[in-house]
């Protein structure tokens, strides 16, 4: 997520102001080195994700162990092994992902050369990647058996990855120049005599030729819905009480509420103002196109329903279009056109909070008693007509 609002980020910064937008860029105004401003973000990136990050974990870890009977978790020797053991690993994530910018910056064709190298070698020493192979991860050996050279190689990989990041900095990013054919009209044709076929035709345009282009679904979508049914298979095998097929609809229709910022990342009604449109015209087209991108997931979870469990697709597949339509519904009534913006509000905020999170914890609790129980959430698609139906007289 932090990924899709860098990427959105930057495409507007750069729309606008180019270069100059890049802190780094205030190197050439200011005394001040180009290596010392990145220094100092990889510190305060390491500082703020430990607060808001790393230390409510362990706090709540440590909370929960007080009240629930295991072995050896008590200590307080144990808590900070854990401790460390996080704060390393997310300091070597964070150096690793510095270093691999750095050689991104100076050659993009090396960085996706070394990423399709680095699983073969990792195949070719280990004879065979299965699931202990991860338990060699220096961070996480350090935490199952405790030693001094897990710790060395653990600040080894931290110091190098980052050392050799300041030192191969590259900040110069070259403006490449995109064109693109003229494909609107036979866009457009695929959707027949569809009412928005020329509206869905531009967003899906918009959405091509905007900062990483189809990827986002890639990126920004897929990959980390596949990392969440990955943490919701493993919390499964803890908690067999959780329906994990249903907790994934749940999960996958809060993240699919994400294409609408895509959609409306940067449409202003302006845009449209010669047109004989209104408001809720276009915020019409944009919940089609929506529902459009929504066909993503649907080919997500189906296929993995059938794999996993068939006879929760119905419930799962209602689960899923019903939080989604709710998710989008409440997005367009608070914010309109503009969620990138207009959630920026402290009360806007509040109230999308206070309209999602009561929703997630209920379905949460229904999934153990369960997949029939989440037909409660028809109510969610008349909810959503309704606050549609006034958004659009809004």
């Amino acid at each position: 997520m932090v990924g899709a609002f860098g990427l959105m980020g930057r495409e507007f910064m750069n729309r606008r102001f180019g270069q100059a937008s890049l802190i780094a860029y205030s190197s050439r105004t200011l005394p001040v080195s180009e290596r010392l401003i990145f220094a100092n973000f990889l510190v305060k990136d390491v500082v703020y994700y430990f607060i808001f990050y790393i230390l409510p974990f362990i706090a709540g870890f440590a909370f929960a162990a007080a009240f629930v009977p295991s072995e050896g978790f008590h200590s307080s020797v144990t808590l900070l092994i854990l401790l460390l053991t996080l704060s390393l690993s997310f300091m070597i994530g964070l150096s690793l992902v510095f270093f691999l910018s750095t050689i991104y910056a100076h050659s993009g064709k090396l960085l996706i050369s070394g990423l399709l190298a680095i699983p073969i070698f990792l195949l070719f020493i280990s004879g065979n990647l299965d699931s202990s192979s991860f338990y060699s991860l220096p961070s996480l050996s350090f935490f199952l058996f405790p030693s001094k050279n897990q710790l060395l190689l653990s600040s080894v990989l931290i110091i190098v990855s980052s050392v050799l990041s300041l030192l191969f900095l590259k900040v110069d990013f070259p403006q490449a120049e995109k064109s693109f054919p003229n494909s609107f009209s036979k866009l457009c044709g695929e959707f027949g005599s569809y009412r928005y076929a020329v509206f869905i035709a531009k967003d899906l345009l918009d959405l091509k030729k905007s900062e990483g282009g189809l990827g986002k679904l890639i990126f920004s979508f897929l990959i980390p819905a596949i990392l969440l049914w990955m943490l919701l298979s493993a919390l499964g095998t803890v908690l067999p009480a959780l329906n994990t097929l249903i907790l994934f609809s749940l999960v996958l229709g809060v993240l699919s509420s994400s294409m609408y910022y895509w959609l409306t990342e940067y449409d202003i009604f302006a845009s449209y103002a010669f047109l004989p449109l209104k408001v809720s015209d276009i915020i019409r087209s944009k919940l089609n196109s929506y529902l459009f991108l929504n066909l993503v997931p649907l080919l997500l979870l189906v296929p993995l329903t059938f794999t996993k469990d068939p006879d929760v697709l119905l419930p799962a597949l209602l689960l899923f279009i019903s939080v989604s339509l709710y998710m989008v519904s409440i997005l367009v009534y608070l914010t309109g056109l503009s969620p990138s913006l207009n959630l920026y509000n402290g009360r806007t905020f509040a109230l999308y909070t206070l309209s999602v999170m009561p929703l997630l914890i209920v379905n949460i609790i229904l999934s153990m008693f369960g997949s029939l129980y989440v037909l409660v959430n028809l109510l969610l698609l008349l909810l959503a007509f309704y606050l549609l139906r006034k958004s659009f007289r809004k």
